[in-house]
């Protein structure tokens, strides 16, 4: 038998596997929630008579508030059990979706986003402390992978469930059909998970705005939020308007529509967990740079294109999901190192928020730039979305090289059972 320099795959337990589909399951609903207004992009600028700014402004309410939320959660994040914030939080995502289901008004929207925002926002930096603490540096490409598969979950089942309810019933209907699901993920979490809470015996600082301030100040740290919020920006400033493109320059119907999101999620559901044993086999920022430049090659003529047969629509979204899908994976796996265990939880709410923060100035850039005469016209400037993508993402590849070399650093802990069983 031949010998081999890879490192083996350490199988999961059975408790490591529950905490890994509950995780998924809240990333499937919270994604699913944000990612539907790019589907219903095109129903609610008619139904509320929107231009495309206004419709980047109630996109990024969701960002901003979330970005507020994980700022002024950081001091607290790592002081409580985990699974007691995850609930208290997700719980409060649920109220917001259903207010935006039960909005009548432009207005009602945005303050139901703005409200779904402040606990949304936060779900998921609580899930990554979670993997953070539970799962060593081996495990995580694999996890992040499996959790990540909610992205596209969301598009093979949520979101073409999403488009067909919306345009058989209403655009509000989506929504609350996802808050009903997320209060049955809820009991779930409140029964099955284990408390979350050894990081507690390793604080220190005494007060919540101490607990930030030491976070805050930490270079290394601050390279950290920097290449995560710089990350986020790019898919913020196309997400929004990709149906509008598709619909109103690419031609495409709404039932073509509906089969592009679900071949896109297809792959993504088949692709992530490859990408997260690839990153647990194979140098993580090595991945991160070639999802990048395969991304940007993709990106530039995709938003050129004027109308298009649907078989070409579908291969360049293929395309440029493969690309994304195999940064978001490493990226996060690699910056999930950056925090100590005592920081983890303030680590990545600050992250969280800021990368919200960041989205949100990514969608109301994007708003100005592109421009629509009429609702039925053709967007004008979405290329211009796509160069700007592009320099953002070689700025990205910059920081996420200095980040990998930052954690390569870090003394690596003796390897040890960081879950108990629980069956």
């Amino acid at each position: 038998m031949k010998k081999t320099n890879q490192p083996a795959i350490i199988p999961f337990t059975a408790y490591q596997k529950l905490v890994i589909l509950i995780l998924a399951l809240t990333q499937f609903t919270v994604i699913l929630d944000f990612m539907i207004m790019n589907p219903l992009g095109d129903l609610i600028k008619k139904a509320f008579v929107l231009s495309p700014s206004q419709f980047a402004k109630a996109v990024s309410a969701y960002a901003f508030s979330a970005g507020i939320a994980g700022l002024l959660t950081a001091g607290f994040a790592d002081r409580f059990d985990r699974k007691k914030l995850l609930l208290f939080f997700y719980t409060g995502f649920i109220a917001g979706t259903v207010f935006c289901g039960l909005a009548q008004s432009y207005w009602e929207l945005m303050g139901a986003r703005i409200v779904t925002g402040l606990f949304g926002g936060v779900v998921g930096s609580i899930g990554f402390a979670i993997i953070a603490d539970l799962f060593s540096m081996e495990l995580r490409g694999r996890v992040m992978g499996f959790i990540m598969m909610g992205f596209g979950a969301s598009q093979v089942l949520g979101i073409p469930i999403g488009i067909y309810i919306a345009y058989h019933s209403n655009w509000h209907m989506p929504f609350l059909v996802t808050a009903g699901l997320a209060a049955g993920i809820t009991v779930l979490i409140a029964l099955k998970m284990q408390p979350v809470n050894k990081h507690l015996a390793a604080q220190h600082d005494r007060t919540a705005l101490q607990h930030i301030w030491h976070t805050v100040k930490k270079r290394n740290y601050l390279i950290g939020f920097a290449a995560t919020s710089l990350l986020q920006i790019g898919g913020y400033m196309m997400m929004p308007f990709g149906t509008i493109f598709a619909l109103n320059n690419l031609r495409i119907s709404s039932n073509d529509l509906t089969g592009l999101f679900i071949i896109s999620g297809l792959c993504s559901v088949i692709i992530m967990p490859l990408i997260g044993r690839m990153s647990d086999r194979i140098d993580k920022f090595k991945i991160f740079v070639v999802a990048s430049l395969w991304m940007m090659i993709i990106v530039v003529p995709y938003t050129h294109l004027g109308v298009t047969p649907f078989w070409e629509v579908m291969i360049f979204n293929i395309l440029i999901m493969i690309g994304v899908l195999n940064r978001m994976v490493p990226a996060n796996a690699i910056t999930s190192a950056v925090p100590d265990v005592a920081d983890r939880g303030s680590y990545m709410s600050v992250s969280a928020a800021l990368q919200q923060v960041a989205g949100g100035i990514g969608s109301l850039i994007a708003g100005w730039i592109v421009l629509q005469k009429t609702p039925d016209s053709p967007m004008e400037h979405y290329s211009t979305l796509g160069y700007t993508v592009v320099g953002i993402s070689a700025l990205c590849i910059l920081l996420m090289y200095r980040v990998n070399v930052m954690i390569k650093k870090k003394p690596v802990p003796q390897k040890k059972a960081e879950v108990e069983l629980a069956v």
